[in-house]
This record gives C-alpha cells, sequence and structure tokens, in this order.
C-alpha cells in the first residue's frame, strides 16, 4: 500500500486522528474514570487513550488533577530510542520524542490503571505498525503476536473505555469494542478485532448473580471508585452492602466536600467511622458508619492510598503514595485523625502497607524502588529493607499472617509474591503466579494469575487470597506450604480483597473489581477441613443502589463501578478482633474471637 493510500486508510478507520505537521500527540492525566490519559485531540479507533503518529512523533503529558502521577513507560518496542521513559511523581508536564516504529504503553506507577498508549506507524508499511518484539517495564521480551502482548493490549482496552466494562445490572451480553483496523505483528499483517476475538472472545454472557446461602457478618464497605453523581466534580463513593441480605444498604458520595476517588477504608477500634483516603488527592477523609455524615477531612500527603489502625493504640497509618520522599507514612491520632507525625520508613511511595497484630511493626510495599520496609514501633525505626524484584517489579501490597511471623508482597509487574520473614527480613521464597502460563502461546496449565495487586491473609492464617487484574482471575496460596493452590474467575478489573466473618464459622474473602459493578464472595474453606484449595466463588452481588439504599447524592454514569478498597466490618484479624466491642463479639464464634487458639 503506498503511503498515500495508508494515510486515507487511517482517516477512515481513525476518527480523532489529527495527523499534524507538527506530528505531535498530547495526553491529559486527569481524575475522571477511563481517559485517565486522555488524547485531547480526541478519540482514536474508539479509544480516548489512544494516539497514533509517525517516528519523530512528539508525545507531551499535561496535567489537569488535584493530586501528582508519573508519567513511565511500561511496554515499548524491543531496543526502541528513549526508552525506557520515566518521570518522578510530579503535577508538571514531560514530553518523549519516539522514533522507533511500534506500540508503546504509558503508565502512572502511582495509580497504575492510568494508561495511555501510543502507536508510531511508519507509512510506507501496510497496517499501523506493532512492531516485531515488545519489551515491559520489567525486562521481558516477547514477539507482538504472543498471547502476553495482546492480552496486555486487550487490557488496555477494557480497563480504559468505560463502554467496555461489565454491567452486570444491563442483562446484555458482554460487547468489548476491539478496534477493527489492520496492524503490523512479527507474524504479518492481521485484523486486530479478528485476532482479539478469537482469542478472548467477545458478546459473552456475564456469569449469574448469585446469593450466598450463609449470611455473614455486619457489613461489607467497598469504594465504587468511579460513579458519577449529579453535584460532584469527582468520581466515587463508599458502598455498603449488608452481609445478612446481600442488599446495598448505602451509599456516601459526600457531595459537600467533593469526596475524590476513594480508595481504601478501615475503621476505628469502636467500628463507628470509616477512614478512607482520597488517592486523587491529598485528604484523609472521615465519616459515620452508621448514617453516612461526613465528620472530617484531614490533608496527609499527595496521593493517599491505603489506611490501617495500630492495634494497640487505634492510631491511624497512611501510605503517602505519591511521595519523593522518606518520610511517607503519616501516623494520626485516633478519632480526631490529627497528623502527629511523618515516620521514615528510608523509601518513597509506599501503596497497601499492612500491620501486625501487636501494634509492633508495619510492612510496606515501596513501588518506586521495589522494594519492602519493616517498622519496628518499639524501636521506633527501621528493621529491614527488603528487594523484592527491583524498581521495575513494582511491589504494591502486602499481606501477613495472623501472628506477623511472615508476610508477602505483591509484585505487580513481575506477577510475583515475595514470601519474607518479619523478624529478620529474609526472603523465604518468591512465588510464581504465571508459573502454569505461556506467554508466547498463551498455554495455561494450572492456577495463573498476573498484575497481582491486593493480598491479604485471612484471619485463620490458612490461605492468601489475591486479585490479579490481567487475568481476571482470584488466586489462592496456601500459607503453609506457600504453593499456588487454585485460580478463580473474577469480573473484569480484579482490584480488592478484604476477610469478613461468616456466619456460624470460617471467613468468606470479599474481592472487588474496578471495570465491573459486582463484588465477588469467596469461601475459603467451604468442607471445613483447612484445605484452601477447594476455595469456590459462592457470591456475585450487585453494587447498583436499591429501593432501600440510603444515599447523599443521584448517580449520573457508571453505577457500582470501579470496585477498588474492601472493608469488613466488623475487623476480624488477629489483634483487632479482640478489641471489638461486645455487640460484635457476640455475633462471632468462639474461634472467630480468637483466631489462634
Amino acid at each position: 500500500m503506498s503511503s498515500i493510500k495508508h494515510f486515507l486508510a487511517l482517516l477512515l478507520v481513525l476518527p480523532g486522528l489529527v495527523w499534524a505537521g507538527s506530528n505531535e500527540i498530547r495526553f491529559e492525566l486527569n481524575d475522571m474514570p477511563g481517559n485517565w490519559f486522555r488524547n485531547i485531540n480526541g478519540p482514536v479507533a474508539g479509544s480516548g487513550s489512544l494516539g497514533v503518529g509517525t517516528p519523530g512523533v512528539r508525545v507531551k503529558f499535561g496535567m489537569d488533577s488535584e493530586t501528582v502521577h508519573t508519567m513511565t513507560s511500561l511496554l515499548f518496542p524491543k531496543g526502541a530510542k528513549n526508552m525506557p521513559f520515566d518521570t518522578d511523581a510530579q503535577r508538571g508536564s514531560a514530553e518523549v520524542e519516539l522514533t522507533t516504529p511500534g506500540l508503546y504503553v504509558f503508565v502512572c506507577q502511582v495509580h497504575p490503571f492510568m494508561l495511555g498508549t501510543v502507536i508510531v506507524d511508519d507509512p510506507a508499511t501496510e497496517g499501523l505498525d506493532l512492531g516485531d518484539n515488545v519489551t515491559l517495564a520489567n525486562g521481558i521480551t516477547v514477539p507482538t503476536s504472543s498471547d502476553l502482548a495482546t492480552r496486555l493490549l486487550r487490557g488496555f482496552l477494557v480497563l480504559t473505555e468505560p463502554d467496555n466494562w461489565q454491567n452486570f445490572a444491563s442483562g446484555k451480553p458482554w460487547h468489548i469494542n476491539y478496534p477493527n483496523v489492520d496492524v503490523r505483528t512479527d507474524s504479518g499483517v492481521v485484523n486486530l478485532a479478528e485476532v482479539l476475538t478469537a482469542r478472548y472472545d467477545n458478546d459473552t454472557s456475564l456469569p449469574a448473580l448469585l446469593t450466598p446461602t450463609q449470611q455473614g457478618v455486619g457489613e461489607v464497605w467497598v469504594n465504587t471508585q468511579f460513579e458519577l453523581t449529579a453535584n460532584k466534580k469527582k468520581p466515587g463513593a463508599a458502598t455498603a452492602v449488608n452481609a445478612t441480605n446481600w442488599e446495598v444498604s448505602r451509599k456516601v458520595f459526600l457531595p459537600n466536600i467533593d469526596m475524590n476517588n476513594p480508595h481504601n477504608m478501615w475503621t476505628d477500634r469502636a467500628q463507628n467511622l470509616i477512614y478512607v483516603t482520597e488517592w486523587f488527592s491529598s485528604k484523609l477523609t472521615i465519616f459515620n458508619r452508621r448514617n453516612g455524615q461526613f465528620v472530617s477531612r484531614v490533608s496527609v500527603g499527595d496521593a493517599p492510598a491505603h489506611v490501617m489502625t495500630r492495634v494497640d493504640t487505634d492510631q491511624l497509618h497512611v501510605s503517602i503514595n505519591g511521595s519523593n520522599d522518606r518520610e511517607s507514612v503519616v501516623e494520626l491520632s485516633p478519632l480526631s485523625a490529627n497528623v502527629e507525625r511523618r515516620i521514615d520508613i528510608g523509601r518513597p511511595g509506599p501503596h497497601g502497607h499492612w500491620m501486625g497484630h501487636d501494634g509492633g511493626t508495619m510492612v510496606t510495599p515501596n513501588v518506586f524502588t521495589g522494594d519492602s520496609t519493616i517498622f519496628d514501633f518499639a524501636r521506633d525505626a527501621i528493621r529491614n529493607i527488603v528487594p523484592t524484584g527491583g524498581p521495575e517489579a513494582h511491589p504494591i501490597a502486602a499481606g501477613m499472617l495472623p501472628d506477623s511471623s511472615k508476610y508477602y508482597v505483591a509484585n505487580f509487574l513481575d506477577s510475583t509474591i515475595t514470601v519474607i520473614e518479619t523478624a529478620t527480613g529474609n526472603i523465604l521464597k518468591t512465588i510464581n503466579l504465571l508459573q502454569n502460563y505461556d506467554p508466547v502461546s498463551g498455554d495455561i496449565t494450572g492456577p495463573v494469575g498476573a498484575l497481582p495487586i491486593q493480598t491479604p491473609v485471612s484471619p485463620d492464617g490458612i490461605a492468601m487470597v489475591t486479585a490479579n487484574i490481567l487475568t481476571d482471575t482470584i488466586t489462592i496460596i496456601n500459607t503453609k506450604t506457600d504453593e499456588l493452590v487454585a485460580a478463580l474467575p473474577c469480573a473484569a478489573g480484579c482490584h480488592g480483597v478484604q476477610f469478613g466473618a461468616k456466619n456460624g464459622g470460617g471467613y468468606y474473602a470479599y474481592v472487588s473489581s474496578q471495570a465491573a459493578n459486582v463484588l465477588q464472595v469467596v469461601d475459603i474453606d467451604p468442607n471445613g477441613d483447612g484445605n484452601p484449595a477447594d476455595a469456590a466463588v459462592i457470591g456475585r452481588v450487585l453494587l447498583t443502589p436499591g429501593a432501600n439504599t440510603a444515599m447523599d447524592d443521584t448517580i449520573t454514569a457508571y453505577s457500582g463501578m470501579g470496585g477498588q478498597g474492601v472493608l469488613a466490618v466488623p475487623v476480624v484479624y488477629n489483634g483487632w478482633v479482640q478489641n471489638l466491642p461486645q455487640e460484635w463479639k457476640d455475633q462471632l464464634t468462639v474461634k472467630q474471637r480468637d483466631p489462634l487458639k
């Protein structure tokens, strides 16, 4: 095909493409769901986060956000000039010149579902150039025709386009708008929509909603982070599900403060307050769990990610994901939540930290530096900083055994779990979640997880449950052997996990998905034999409001979508459960009140 014909074909199939003389693509990083890297020239091939240029294209990044972001290359053609590319967490702008034809994906390391894609196309070749090979941020190189490459491309299309999210309330099959364009890969020119449909199907029936036959205890709170409402500029809510009837009882939007992307939650010792981090802001917000009324809002630092309390003092600890300095965990007083100090963990950018069962330790996954800090509160000092795969591994969340003897770190980009002895910082094992997966052929021979996020350990210590956003699987690890024993299906954008008590004994793992509007309920030990290999999804609960749902605003778009942080009330982890008010203890079994006895 001549360059003129190719140019005309692009204009036909790529609405929104501006092939300016300057050969420039501009992305605006913003707080709104879907097109977080928004192509300001408009959608290309149906994607608002995709840009196309020719060799020498200048890709410019600007911001319209309340917090900091990085502009980081996630995937690029093998050997491409000016790659890898990265910036500090910032509110500023950046740009990079791309000369090597092929596929480039950019990500914010603070908010790693924020994705922007560029195709650098040689007009003299047929089809849009994806290149022969792509290199991921962790150093893995695969052919562009490989399953891993096309799976990542499909994940980009699902996560960044709201029309491609799973709507369990619609009653319709799940349709993904695959771009109907020809692309050049290492295996030749193929139609992208045809390849993705052949490999991953389309217009599939969603699994049925499923009400657990056995009740849970209390409530399950989910940050439906992407919901838009009439009286807010920014997205997000805290959604409560009644675990006895599995109905949505309350949605808290807090329009008076324009709560911005609420991401993760915890509660106080009395289980009366909800602490929620506003991940695209600098705020920790507190509201009353019983009536949803606003209590207070505290500035803690850029992009606060997770919050937990310390069991012995009830103080709050908030990870400041967007920090560029060592003092990156904020300690706040209980109830009033005044900032008391900033804790030096030796590293910037922690995300999903975990607190020890006796108040003695805190462990943090440090996103920017690829390691984990063990902080000793008795010594008020760092005990160890443990490497978990290097900066490219992107450690994102931690989970800890109920006796705090060892802990686990989910390495997002490496798709591995690092197992660490808490007292010494010794690495006991690295669990490869892709051990049963061939990245080229896509063959799967056993349980698989890719791009793991939240990964807590059950209160009784028998299992670790991990949400994997690329494979949309819930992986189960037996903590006695640290072996991967099962992988369960998850809704699109599998993200958050927390445990709550099952009525009559045992525990449910509650799993959220950011590109779907359901909460999944997993029974980690349905046979009661202590073997988590038998774990099963026993519930899918719709997160859209019902007739009796109390709300402080009106939903206008993305109802129930954006499931991320999860909190079960009462908190039944070892150390916290012993401090519950009697009204909550009375609803638990003797074993649940003291999980290790």
